[in-house]
């Protein structure tokens, strides 16, 4: 194997070397700058803004999430399902009745239900176990991707490892816009005999009524979420921790190689993931693009402050990446069946101490 590409990276793994990589890109709508995107939504607050109202005040400042940390951790990682990047880590599939689910595409990844009650469940436990005593590598054999975007083993070990690479979009200084819809039933369904003027009456509209839901009578959606206009531009911020992934630790027979071997691979696969340009659609309504008019950034940040551009392309990273994998042993694609019986005991374990709980307090 050609040390000169192992040893290409090295420098972002030494004490003393980068505390992280920064990309700022700045992002526009596709119908141009001024053009309307639509923000995520959250339950009871609608769109995330901090700030001002622009509506009231024209000179307000605010900040609105357009992707938050987790959505693009969740759009970025399953990159590794699919060529070339698929040969860089392992593909566990589990199978669960009629449905078969990549470990990379479930819900809360390694920490999933999913995967705790499969095969490989008893694997898993073991190597979060691990990872609470500082030993990354049996996680990194089963899951690599959980220490690149970090993972919270919330319902079993409490292991929590951090988010190497984080990224979010945000828009700045928006003005919220509104929306209505009106939805015309095609046949006078009273007059039809399906159903009588008193409930056709009592619906009044609301699409929270059962015959509006159904589409019997007319339906109304008065000032919903219009999206924003972005008068200060939209934003995606990255970051690469190299200060936290220098933390990562290996324990084994190979001792300080086997931690080498360890911090190289996981650095391939996190550089792949930060320098690949994000899908450019994100929901209905907002799909982003790179601002031809203002360059994107990719700095290196040392720890003494200093600042300097960084060049490396994906490209370079991927050949990286792909003999850091072959160094370390990726493992071979597995098949997995879920553990009904398994999960259904767990659900009687845990019902069976929420009564005795409640009755404690009785």
């Amino acid at each position: 194997m050609d040390n000169a590409i192992l040893q290409k990276f090295d420098h972002y793994l030494t004490t003393d070397g980068p505390a992280a990589l920064v990309i700022r890109e700045h992002l526009i709508p596709v119908e141009g700058a001024d053009g309307v995107c639509f923000p995520s939504t959250y339950a009871n607050i609608g769109y995330n803004i901090d700030g001002e109202d622009r509506a009231r005040n024209p000179d307000a400042k605010n900040v609105a999430i357009v992707d938050s940390v987790g959505s693009q951790a969740n759009r970025i990682e399953p990159m590794f399902t699919e060529d070339p990047y698929k040969a860089l880590v392992p593909q566990i599939i589990i199978t669960a009745g009629n449905q078969s689910i990549n470990l990379l595409n479930a819900g809360h990844r390694a920490g999933d239900a999913i995967v705790r009650y499969s095969e490989i469940g008893g694997d898993l436990r073991s190597a979060f176990r691990e990872t609470l005593k500082g030993n990354a590598l049996p996680l990194a054999k089963i899951a690599p991707t959980s220490l690149v975007f970090g993972v919270w083993d919330s319902r079993d070990t409490q292991a929590k490892l951090p988010r190497l690479v984080a990224s979010t979009i945000r828009a700045f200084n928006v003005r919220k816009l509104k929306r209505s819809a009106t939805y015309l039933a095609p046949v006078d369904y009273v007059s039809e005999g399906v159903i009588s003027a008193e409930d056709a009456q009592k619906a009044d509209g609301s699409s929270k009524n059962p015959l509006s839901s159904t589409g019997f009578v007319n339906a109304l959606a008065n000032e919903t979420h219009g999206g924003v206009i972005a008068e200060g531009g939209i934003r995606r911020d990255a970051v690469l921790a190299l200060s936290a992934l220098k933390l990562l630790k290996a324990e084994n027979k190979e001792g300080q190689n086997a931690t080498e071997k360890l911090q190289r691979y996981i650095l391939g696969l996190a550089l792949v993931a930060f320098t690949k340009l994000p899908l450019g659609y994100y929901r209905q309504g907002t799909i982003l693009v790179l601002d031809p008019h203002q360059p994107r950034e990719f700095t290196e940040v040392t720890l003494d402050g200093k600042r300097q551009p960084c060049a490396i392309s994906h490209e370079d990273v991927l050949t990286f990446a792909k003999a850091a994998a072959k160094e370390f042993g990726v493992s071979e694609k597995r098949n997995l069946n879920f553990n009904k019986d398994a999960a259904k005991d767990k659900i009687k374990e845990v019902k069976s101490k929420e009564a005795k709980s409640k009755k404690g307090k009785e």
